[in-house]
């Protein structure tokens, strides 16, 4: 009986592999276009003719998962199936133990990253642990989390980059101009035009609520769905429908736009994304299964005088935010900052859909489902 439940297990784990580039399954949605300026150098590469084949790859694994506890099997299982939409805990395995695929050598945590997340990984350096694993910031020479959802790839920017993603700024129009931001009327009573959330923000920071770091909203082309989402939380999972997420439930707020397009992208959130406030800043990784673009003044050349749009594919991790550089970009003269509220700033995130030049979108509210977050930088 023991030997069946870990023989099954291992089957299961194997039909679970992500699937490699060219098997008719490979990551639908997840690569895109190919002009994304996120996917880094290593994911462009080529497969090699050294990376072995199947059958070697099968038997390795197959050798590899047999010698794991079977309650380990279950978590990494757990993991697997979820496609990390279910928290599992950390699987921890020893870091030194080396295997070959072909004329390749792998770790052990290498090897289960390639075999059950990215075919084309080449090296640890393009990875960066999340902090939902508790080995996050920690060193054991000899036990190492491998659970490959609790890693994510780390998002390369191109330098420079692809024309594609390229767009002016969004200058503020008079309030009766069509492209204007939407506007707010839960500060008091008063309608009036803003830069987009301005005003609720402004009156979220003298409601007097606990401190947050954060705060979300929520829009669907210029209509805002709910209310301000204050975060307190160092992490914020931030999903459509997924039953053990614990964050901003967007399926849950009432929206009555009966847009096909809008409907076709909430059903594509799916997982969505997790904010997380680190000591180097704010990193967002996208959990869904199709890419999401943000724009953020933290991630462009302080010189510029235009704004980028940068497309993050499924599984990829990206600093969207900077503190300390946020508050260095601060010039007099500079649109984009002396528009902000003194107390944040904003970075927005659209779901599947992008905007700019050679974009149908020319402005973030023309997207069908998208994110606005406000940092608090007191």
């Amino acid at each position: 009986m023991f030997r069946t439940k870990r023989s099954g297990l291992v089957r299961r784990l194997w039909r679970s592999r992500a699937p490699v580039e060219g098997d008719g399954e490979a990551d639908r949605g997840t690569h895109g276009s190919s002009g994304g300026c996120c996917m880094g150098k290593a994911a462009k590469v080529a497969k090699s003719n050294d990376a072995g084949s199947e059958a070697e790859l099968k038997a390795l694994t197959h050798s590899v998962l047999k010698k794991i506890k079977e309650k380990q099997l279950e978590v990494l299982l757990q993991a697997v199936e979820s496609k990390g939409g279910a928290r599992s805990p950390c699987l921890l395995l020893p870091s030194k133990v080396d295997a070959k695929v072909g004329q390749q050598s792998y770790s052990l945590p290498m090897l289960l990253y390639k075999v059950f997340r990215w075919p084309d990984l080449r090296h640890s350096s393009e990875l960066k642990r999340l902090s939902c694993c508790e080995s996050y910031g920690k060193i054991n020479p000899d036990l190492v989390c491998c659970n490959p959802h609790h890693m994510s790839r780390l998002c390369e920017l191109e330098s420079p980059p692809p024309p594609y993603s390229r767009y002016p700024m969004d200058y503020l129009k008079p309030p009766d101009s069509p492209d204007s931001g939407p506007s707010s009327s839960e500060t008091g009573g008063t309608t009036y035009s803003a830069p987009v959330g301005l005003s609720d923000s402004l009156a979220l920071q003298e409601s007097g609520e606990p401190a947050h770091w954060c705060v979300v909203a929520y829009w669907e082309e210029k209509t805002r769905v709910g209310r301000l989402y204050s975060v307190q939380e160092p992490s914020l999972d931030i999903f459509y429908d997924l039953p053990q997420g614990n964050g901003f439930c967007l399926g849950q707020l009432c929206s009555d736009n009966k847009s096909q397009l809008v409907q076709m992208v909430r059903a594509k959130i799916g997982y969505g994304i997790q904010l997380t406030r680190e000591p180097d800043g704010v990193w967002v990784y996208n959990r869904s299964c199709y890419p999401i673009f943000i724009k953020s003044a933290t991630l462009d050349n302080p010189d510029s005088r235009t704004l980028l749009v940068h497309k993050v594919f499924p599984g990829f991790s990206i600093k969207a935010f900077d503190y300390d550089k946020a508050c260095s970009l601060q010039r007099p003269n500079d649109h984009e900052f002396t528009q902000q509220p003194r107390t944040g700033f904003t970075v927005q995130i659209s779901f599947v859909k992008g905007w700019g030049q050679c974009y149908t979108r020319q402005f973030i509210s023309s997207c069908p489902c998208w994110l606005e977050v406000i940092f608090n930088t007191r």
